[in-house]
């Protein structure tokens, strides 16, 4: 019996965590770094999950720095199911499944961010214009822009 009542919590447990937006984040950019691997040639590099010094909050993380012959492209995945309603300089954007809608933080300007850090540490290397923001939705959703 007791095994039985173990099981269910671990089933639970495992159940809780592959709905949770942490797991669902980690699968987004998973496809990423597989479609990288699978169609940009070896002069493409790829670096995953990279976590870069912040002054102002201590440390930032970026999703995906694609190193590639056209510049650095600093990549925010998101990998959200439903209609994405959102501006280029709104603060936050919706997320719509159905009749529930969620708020989430603009992408632009968490990436923004990122950019930011990414080039005040690569300031006597490579020069702004080379550094390219770049946002991927997974094709669960569809974006409306305003």
């Amino acid at each position: 019996m007791l095994v039985y009542i173990f099981i269910s919590i671990g089933l639970l447990l495992i159940s809780a965590y592959i709905s949770s937006p942490k797991f669902k984040g980690k699968l987004g950019e998973f496809a990423i770094k597989v479609q990288a691997k699978n169609y940009l040639g070896e002069e493409y590099i790829l670096l995953n999950d990279c976590t870069l010094p912040d002054t102002q909050n201590g440390t930032t993380q970026i999703d995906h720095i694609l190193l590639s012959p056209y510049g650095i492209f600093v990549i925010e995945t998101k990998n959200y199911q439903g209609w994405i309603f959102g501006g280029e300089r709104q603060k936050s954007w919706t997320q719509k499944i159905y009749k529930k809608s969620f708020k989430f933080q603009n992408p632009l300007h968490q990436n923004y961010k990122h950019m930011k850090v990414l080039e005040s540490i690569l300031e006597d290397v490579i020069a702004p214009q080379y550094l390219h923001s770049l946002i991927i939705f997974t094709p669960q959703s569809t974006r409306s822009l305003a």
